[in-house]
């Protein structure tokens, strides 16, 4: 009996042993993944290619519902990818079943419904400060130099709309659906969705439907409108797309890309004699850049552009 209960012990220890390896190894490679410098509350930031970092909404109990703290740390994150020269694209994508819920009623009303101040003047001071804090959470991705590729799952309510109008290109799977929910909530949207929507599907009417009524936007519409450029069969497949696309826009000189991401934005906000001669000033430095030589160079030996090596940026 001893010698069996010795063996018995034994083995339990060995599958004890062998479980703790594999969640060991499991963490690890999820360790690897993760970026060290981008440690955020509400994001979660991974290597998803080369030169291509992952930023997911990482609150996937909430239904990523947008808490104070990512308001904050969306800013914190793209302000840094903005300078991070290793990065060339990012891939945004929101954890869980949907992307996103839209603005955390429950955790912002404070700041929202009952703002301080002493009189109406001084409570509408800082209430107006507050809404451009919330503002720039999502004019960050705009500004970042980088391109910013969003892949929607499921629902993209309120404020999710506004987050995404401010990507670079939009791509969503099959179940994936878009409201602008603010005036079901009795406010009118004030963080870019009624700035940016009418420049991103060019249809006036379709818009003011949209934001008078509430209702729901089905992927095959939004693909009709112009509001997303590609549909795909589930949340794995438009992620996979998402990535290849990066990969190809990661491989170009980021010289160019980025050079023509900011001269885009430019264009889309002034008159076209404005945005020409913005981008004569621009180019008279920038063609003067060594990635036209290798680009040309690469051409003439039949050598795809992944081949040539672009110093960071």
């Amino acid at each position: 009996m001893a010698v069996r209960f010795v063996r018995g012990a034994r083995t339990v220890r060995q599958r004890l042993f062998q479980s703790l390896q594999i969640g060991m190894r499991a963490m690890s490679a999820e360790a690897q993944d993760m970026v060290p410098s981008y440690s955020f509350e509400t994001l979660r930031v991974s290597q998803a290619r080369d030169s291509v970092l992952h930023v997911e909404l990482n609150r996937p109990e909430k239904r990523n519902a947008m808490n104070k703290t990512l308001w904050r740390e969306m800013v914190e994150c793209f302000n840094k990818i903005a300078q991070d020269t290793d990065c060339r694209v990012v891939v945004l994508s929101g954890a869980g079943k949907m992307f996103t819920a839209g603005i955390d009623l429950m955790d912002m009303a404070g700041d929202v419904l009952q703002p301080n101040g002493d009189d109406v003047a001084r409570k509408a001071w800082k209430l107006r400060n507050t809404i451009l804090q919330y503002q720039e959470s999502f004019s960050v991705i705009e500004k970042c130099p980088k391109p910013v590729i969003t892949a929607v799952h499921s629902a993209c309510i309120g404020g999710g709309v506004d987050l995404v109008t401010a990507c670079d290109v939009r791509l969503c799977s099959q179940d994936a659906w878009f409201q602008v929910k603010e005036v079901d909530i009795g406010m009118a949207a004030d963080v870019g969705t009624l700035q940016r929507l009418p420049k991103v599907i060019g249809n006036a009417s379709l818009v003011s439907e949209l934001v008078y009524t509430a209702r729901k936007m089905m992927a095959d519409e939004a693909l009709s409108c112009g509001l997303v450029s590609r549909v795909f069969q589930d949340k794995e497949t438009a992620l996979e797309g998402a990535f290849e696309m990066a990969s190809e826009i990661a491989s170009r000189s980021p010289v160019a890309v980025q050079g023509t991401k900011l001269n885009l934005i430019y264009s889309r906000d002034h008159s076209v004699k404005e945005g020409l001669d913005y981008i004569a000033t621009w180019n008279m430095s920038m063609l003067q850049t060594e990635d036209i030589i290798k680009s040309a160079q690469a051409a003439m030996e039949k050598k795809s552009p992944k081949d040539v090596p672009y110093s960071k940026l």
